[in-house]
């Protein structure tokens, strides 16, 4: 709170316009004074300070930040007000401030949490977008971003690839309103071709160890734990429980692997699989 007020302190020393003034300072701005520009956003920073004020945001955001983009509705404002449009300056700029707020609030609360840097380059970009359509009246190229916002076109290619938007899956896709985005998204809980396929893999992969000889077979049963026991025995104890070495547990298991390997190379097992 103390940067806020040290801020309100030191906006305080612009005087207010009365509205010949402001009309004045709009034949200037329409004329390219740059110095003209900066008048009229000064003797209206209060009133950014004022709307921010009015957003009860419980600390989600820090209020200067709130400031800082409804400055640059401000500045926007100004540069493209005129004295033609027979109302005060506030009155006009007062929806370029808000829209630059809520713009803020919503990317600082969006629902999909992104990392603060990616999260802060994607508004830039997004601000460029949007001043380059301002200027230019049409959408830029992938080129032309990057050079309005003075980055490169991987990081601007990059950007695009983590945007983002939310929508509701309540939203309706037909005109007679019996359809929504929800209706249109597959339910793959149950598909009778894929299990019935992940059932036949499951017989074929049976009896292919079935088939092999049993100390073979104990041995894959055993390594893998396909009896889904609650203790999956070392080579150590299964070699103890067979009576072998651990050298010669290890060769059956490479053995049955490779048989079973060279049965799955079979068409009528590899057509199942595909």
């Amino acid at each position: 709170m103390e940067m806020l007020e040290s801020y309100i302190h030191q906006i305080q020393r612009y005087a207010l316009l009365t509205r010949e003034e402001e009309a004045e300072i709009s034949k200037r701005i329409e004329n390219g004074d740059r110095a003209a520009v900066t008048k009229l956003v000064n003797s209206n920073l209060r009133l950014v300070v004022s709307i921010a004020k009015k957003f009860n945001m419980r600390g989600s955001v820090s209020i200067m930040d709130l400031i800082q983009e409804g400055n640059m509705g401000l500045m926007s404002a100004a540069e493209k007000f005129n004295y033609s449009f027979n109302t005060r300056f506030s009155t006009y700029a007062y929806t370029w401030i808000l829209q630059y707020m809520l713009r803020y609030l919503y990317n600082k609360t969006s629902m999909i949490a992104l990392p603060h840097r990616k999260e802060e380059f994607l508004r830039k970009i997004k601000t460029a977008k949007e001043e380059f359509y301002q200027v230019y009246d049409r959408e830029p190229s992938v080129t032309e971003l990057a050079d309005f916002a003075g980055v490169s076109e991987e990081d601007v290619a990059e950007s695009m690839a983590y945007s983002y938007t939310v929508t509701s899956i309540d939203i309706e896709t037909s005109e007679d309103g019996n359809a929504t985005i929800g209706d249109l998204i597959p339910d793959n809980k149950y598909n009778p071709e894929v299990n019935y396929l992940r059932e036949v893999e499951k017989s074929e992969l049976k009896n292919m160890i079935e088939s092999l000889p049993d100390n073979e077979r104990k041995v894959i049963y055993c390594r893998y734990n396909l009896a889904n026991e609650a203790h999956v025995p070392t080579l150590r104890e299964l070699s103890d429980s067979m009576g072998v070495s651990a050298e010669t547990v290890r060769q059956m298991e490479l053995r049955a692997m490779r048989k079973i390997r060279q049965a799955a190379e079979t068409p009528v097992l590899q057509a199942v699989i595909a």
